[in-house]
Formats: structure tokens, C-alpha cells, sequence
């Protein structure tokens, strides 16, 4: 069953695996480890990928179901760092739709993207002005890349990027299986002041074949809660955050409150380029503030919850 859904999605977690199998991630790491040995799959930080993962690339269809309920809490925070009347890009990916479709209710709103999905996704939004570059259509993810892409980014420039990717590691930043898709993202990010990464937990530790946006290079990461919850990802994001990239954990299941347009996101944020990257630990024995760090946590991440009104 483990290798079927590996084979059916390309990708997927060690926590989805034991909620299909009906067993504990204990479990089910072992058994990844030993189908590892056999050469069936290759393990990754948090889940198991198909071997060849450097260069293998799971199609639309098997993305859209992998990690869904996490890109979309990513996409909920994320769409809270957007003002009314900024000027962004947007990258392509499943993660990045998600993004787009809350983009659809900010007013004033001008988006760049080499994507089909964004555009599509904010098609019919009202005073939001979406800027599509030339190219050649990449079929497996909707998007446009080449020559004709890149040259139309050229004098660019933006608030904010919003890109995703394959992988992530604090050594080597961001990287894709795609050189043609790397090569736009790239020229994407470059035309942006800021540079925010969306990235589930599955993304944390991979490390595919082209880089596409160096560590030092990112502003701002995204991720989702389960990324704390084991060792290896909680580490990358150490290193993350140890090299300069301001960390924002979005917590699931959890209704997300509207931003006020014009004037920034809710404050569970902190405003762009404002203050520290990383929040000093609370006093011995004092409850943390929020955005702090609470006493045994991973050093140098900031947790930032969405403002729900929740106890």
C-alpha cells in the first residue's frame, strides 16, 4: 500500500502514510527505510518520494492531493502579507493557486505570473489586474517558461514574489526538477524587493536537480505546523531561520480572519522589514508573547498563529 500511494502521488508524507495504513509514523518509517534498501522508493525528510527524486516530477493531478489541507493554511497566511494596490508576482504551483484565489479579494491588486492556474484563479476578480509573460506552455503544470518568458520579465520590478518549488534546504535554498521552470522562477524573484517562499512540511530537506533561489536570497518562508512536529524539518527550519529567513508557521484546521486591505495583513504578522527577524525567548517561568519562541522550542523559529479568536 506504502509503494502504491509513492507511486500513485510521487510524493508523500510520513503522516499521511500512517493515517492511510492505519498505523504509527514509527511504524511506517521503518517499513520506509526497508523498502528504501530494496531501491523501491527513496526516503526524504518527513515522507518517501519515488526513486530518481532529483529529477522526477509528480504531475498536476498527483499534486493537487498531496499535502492539499497544509498549502491551503499556507495560502491563508500568506494571502495576509498582500495589501491593497501592491504589485506582485506569482509563481507556478499548486501552492501558489491556492495563494491566487484568496488573491482574488484584495482590491487594487496588480499580479505578474507565468502561470495558467493564477491567472485563471484570479480571471474574473474584480480590480485585480493580472500581467501574464510570453513563453511556451509547459504542459505538466500549466505554466509558461523559455526565452519568451524570461524576456518579458526584463525592467520588472515588484513589492513581493511569491514562488514555490520542489525542494528546500538551508544549504541550497530552493530548488525544482525542471531547468526550464527554474530558470523563469529565477528571473521571477529577481524583479521582486522581498522574496517569500511557500513551502509545506513535504518540501522541508528535499534537494532536487537546479536551484532556484539561494538561501540568502529568501526574505520570508511559509510553511505549515507539521513542520515543527519532527526532528529533520524542525532543524531545516533552524537553519532556515540561522541564516536570515524570517519564519511563519501556519497552524491547520483553523477559520483565518480577513486582512483589512491598506493596511496589512491581521496581526499575526509582522510588518515587512520591521523589527528582528528572529523574537527573543521569554523570561524563565514568563508565558511567551506572540511571536516568541516558548522555552524548549526550536531556536530562531518564530510561530506566528492565525488571529481566531480560538482559546
Amino acid at each position: 500500500m506504502i509503494l502504491e500511494m509513492v507511486r500513485a502521488n510521487g510524493a508523500v508524507s510520513l503522516r499521511e502514510l500512517a493515517r492511510v495504513v492505519q498505523t504509527s509514523e514509527v511504524t511506517v518509517r521503518r517499513d520506509v527505510r526497508a523498502l528504501e534498501a530494496e531501491g523501491l522508493l527513496d526516503r526524504r525528510h518527513g515522507g518517501a518520494v519515488l526513486p530518481g527524486g532529483f529529477s522526477r516530477e509528480p504531475g498536476y493531478p498527483q499534486k493537487t492531493h498531496l499535502a492539499a489541507a497544509e498549502k491551503s493554511a499556507i495560502a491563508d497566511l500568506a494571502a495576509g502579507l498582500v495589501a491593497e494596490g501592491d504589485a506582485v508576482v506569482v509563481g507556478a504551483g499548486t501552492t501558489t493557486q491556492e495563494l491566487a484565489r484568496r488573491l482574488a479579494r484584495v482590491p487594487g491588486l496588480t499580479v505578474v505570473t507565468n502561470s495558467l492556474l493564477v491567472a485563471q484563479a484570479l480571471a474574473h476578480a474584480n480590480r485585480v489586474e493580472v500581467v501574464m509573460t510570453g513563453g511556451t506552455l509547459r504542459g505538466s503544470n500549466y505554466a509558461l517558461v523559455g526565452s519568451g518568458a524570461e524576456q518579458s520579465l526584463h525592467g520588472l520590478r515588484v513589492s513581493k514574489a511569491f514562488i514555490s518549488g520542489s525542494g528546500l534546504t538551508a544549504e541550497r535554498g530552493l530548488s525544482t526538477t525542471n531547468m526550464l521552470s527554474a530558470s523563469v522562477d529565477r528571473a521571477l524573484v529577481q524583479s521582486a524587493a522581498e522574496v517569500i517562499v511557500l513551502a509545506d512540511h513535504t518540501k522541508l530537506g528535499a534537494d532536487t536537480m537546479f536551484q532556484t533561489v539561494p538561501t540568502d536570497a529568501i526574505t520570508r518562508l511559509v510553511t505549515d505546523e507539521h513542520a515543527t512536529a519532527d526532528d529533520p524539518t524542525a532543524r531545516q527550519l533552524d537553519a532556515l531561520a540561522d541564516c536570515g529567513v524570517q519564519i511563519d508557521v501556519a497552524p491547520l484546521g483553523l477559520p483565518v480572519e480577513q486582512p483589512v486591505h491598506g493596511t496589512g495583513p491581521v496581526q499575526h504578522q509582522a510588518p515587512l522589514g520591521v523589527g528582528p527577524r528572529r523574537a527573543a525567548p521569554p523570561p524563565p517561568g514568563a508565558a511567551p508573547l506572540p511571536g516568541q519562541r516558548r522555552p524548549g522550542a526550536h531556536s530562531g523559529m518564530i510561530v506566528r498563529p492565525l488571529a481566531t479568536g480560538r482559546p
